[in-house]
């Protein structure tokens, strides 16, 4: 009935998927990208590694999870075929 909208393409080589397809994966890709950058600014891995890198990997593992659920399914690609 519905056809399912992927937020991620699959990579067209490679394993994974690519940059966002619609408004959804640029909001998900923003909130994933805008908090690390702010922490760098802010001198966090300097002060506070440990915190930095805790925070880093909790927001790749929620992105990874997002990319999973929402984009097409991974598999290992070499091209069109």
């Amino acid at each position: 009935m519905f056809a399912k909208q992927y937020w991620f393409p699959a990579k067209k080589y490679g394993f994974g998927w690519g940059m966002p397809l619609c408004w959804q994966g640029w909001c998900v890709l923003a909130a994933y990208v805008i908090p690390v950058i702010l922490a760098a600014m802010f001198k966090l891995p300097d002060r506070e590694p440990a915190l930095f890198w805790f925070v880093f990997a909790l927001q790749t593992l929620v992105y990874f999870v997002m990319c999973w659920w929402k984009g097409e399914p991974p598999q290992w690609r070499w091209g069109n075929k």
